[in-house]
Parts: structure tokens; sequence; C-alpha cells
């Protein structure tokens, strides 16, 4: 459950009273009313409702400029409704607002993420010149890349541009970045070329694009649904850095052939993550608030959704040209 607790004028108390009855909310109550006539109103409410409450008090309290909405997530709310009286499937939801606060920290481009993409990719080109999984593991988990294309996706799905180039802009930067070093390592450091971690990500198949699919979608479904702990699987099974990492290996060896397999993986998990991030955006409500920019979040994504889509039947085809070769 959430609680949210509204500061605003005195006079804006039947209104909020009504969102909270029209939708269900398991307590309402006021607050401390100060002498500049600001009152505390507190709402219980469902997890699956608190995002039309959201919606509701953000249109209604608009023109009140002063008025501030805080969400308190609620561990346990004592006792418990009757089985009776739970007329929906109680499901983890996530407020839209909090989900773009989340996804929003991973599309900066500051130092901190640099030192990450430096630190992982280091640490991959360790683990698959050695043929250390455990290592390569260690790098998939730090994923620093995974972050901008899952904000790139909810850009898409608000209508956000400005979200979205940061994003973008981020995630080629992260890429350029851990190319660029991995290909200083494999110029300086001589590559084994018996490691089965560091061939493994010369070789795609059709089971990549499933299995980046899959992971795309997992890791915005864990997102909207506020499971955070299930992006941990994803980040290995779609990692970024490796076929990165490999890339530049395989390019600073001079390995041309090998390379090439490399940035096709790197392309299919890039372009998955994207498009299952948008379908999922898509199939779960993610939208904006008001109903014009809901317009204009519509058309960008169809638009995107057709270019990742057209994008994806590309790789396929290059996917199967080298498989009958």
């Amino acid at each position: 459950m959430k609680l949210i607790e509204v500061n605003a004028d005195a006079g804006h108390i039947d209104t909020v009273s009504s969102i909270a009855d029209k939708n269900e909310a398991a307590d309402f109550r006021l607050g401390y009313q100060g002498d500049d006539g600001r009152q505390i109103m507190r709402i219980l409410i469902a997890d699956e409702r608190a995002q039309a409450v959201l919606d509701a008090l953000q249109r209604s309290l608009d023109k009140d400029s002063d008025a501030r909405i805080i969400v308190i997530g609620v561990e346990v709310a004592l006792p418990r409704p009757p089985e009776t009286q739970r007329t929906k499937e109680e499901s983890a939801t996530a407020i839209r607002e909090a989900m773009y606060e989340e996804i929003e920290k991973s599309a900066r481009l500051d130092s901190n993420f640099l030192i990450l993409v430096v630190l992982s990719t280091i640490v991959a080109a360790i683990g698959l010149i050695e043929d250390n999984v455990a290592v390569v593991v260690g790098a998939m988990v730090i994923a620093p890349l995974l972050g901008p294309n899952l904000a790139l996706g909810l850009g898409t799905a608000l209508g956000d541009t400005p979200l979205m180039l940061k994003a973008a802009r981020t995630n080629g930067i992260g890429i350029g970045l851990a190319l660029l070093l991995s290909v200083l390592i494999g110029l300086v450091w001589p590559v084994d070329f018996g490691s089965h971690e560091l061939m493994a990500r010369t070789r795609v198949g059709m089971d990549s694009v499933a299995l980046a699919l899959a992971s795309g979608a997992a890791a915005v479904l864990s997102i909207t649904t506020g499971l955070s702990s299930v992006l941990v699987g994803v980040m290995v099974a779609v990692a970024l850095l490796p076929p990165t990492a490999t890339l530049g290996l395989m390019l600073g060896a001079g390995q041309l052939e090998h390379a090439l397999g490399a940035g096709l993986l790197l392309a299919v998990n890039v372009v998955c993550v994207n498009l299952a991030a948008k379908v999922v955006f898509l199939a779960k409500g993610i939208h904006p608030r008001t109903w014009w920019e809901r317009k204009k979040a519509r058309r960008a994504m169809v638009l995107y959704l057709l270019i990742w889509i057209a994008s994806l039947a590309l790789l396929v085809a290059v996917i199967y040209a080298r498989s009958t070769k």
C-alpha cells in the first residue's frame, strides 16, 4: 500500500476527499492545519490505485503552486481486509513518477557512470581473456549500460524527448568508451582464442535474439512491478559489456571476422532490449498524465517501434546470411 500525504490549501479538502472515495481508499484523514491555511491530508491507498490517485490530485491541484504531494511506501497495514473485501487481485505496481526518478538516474552521464564503464570493461576483458566465468559474471552484474537503454524505452513511452536524448547520449558514450578501452587492452594484452567465454561472444544465432527479447521484457517488468531484485538476473542474461569488450579485443587483435560476430551480438542485444522495453511499457499502460502528452507519446512510440522492428529484421537477415555461409 501507499500513504499519500497532501499539503494544500484547506479549500481543497472536499476535492481530495472525493478523489479518495472514488478510488476506494482504505483511509482518509485530516492532519494538522497551519495558520497559513495549509491543510495536511492523508490517503491510504492500494498499490494498484495509487497512480490514478496521483494523477487526479495533480489535475485538481494544478493551480495551487504551493501544493505538495508526498508518496510514502507502506510495508505493513493492519488489520488486513478480509478476503471477501478484496475485489481485485493485489499486485505490486510501481508509481510512474517513482519509476521515472529511478530510471532517470541511470541515464545521467556523470563521473560515476564513466568510472563504472571503465571498471566493468577492465573486469570483463580480464575475465574473457582468462576464460574466467566468475569474473565475466562480475562485469555483467555491474551492468552500467543497461540503465540508459531502459531509460530510452521509458522516454519513448512518456514522449519525453529530453530523457530520450539524454539516454541515447549516455548509451553511445558508454559503449564508445568501453569499446575504446577494450581495443587498447587487445593491442597490449595477448588474446587467447581458446577462451570459451571470449569465443562464445563472437557467435550469434536466433537463440541470442530470443534471449535478449525475453531478458529485456523481464527487466521492464521488474521495474514496473517494483520487483527490482529480478534485475540482477537480467543483467547476467543480456549483458552489454562482454560483447562490447569482445568486439574491442578482437579489433585490437586484428581479428575482423570475430569482431563482426561480437558486434552483431552487441547490436542484437541493444535492439532487443529497446524493442522489448517499448512493448512492455505499452502493454503495462505506462503513459503521460495529460491526454495531449499521451497523443504525442503514442505517435513517438509507434515510430520508434517500427524503427526497432526494422532494425531487428535487418539483424536477423544478417544472422541468417552468416549461418548459411
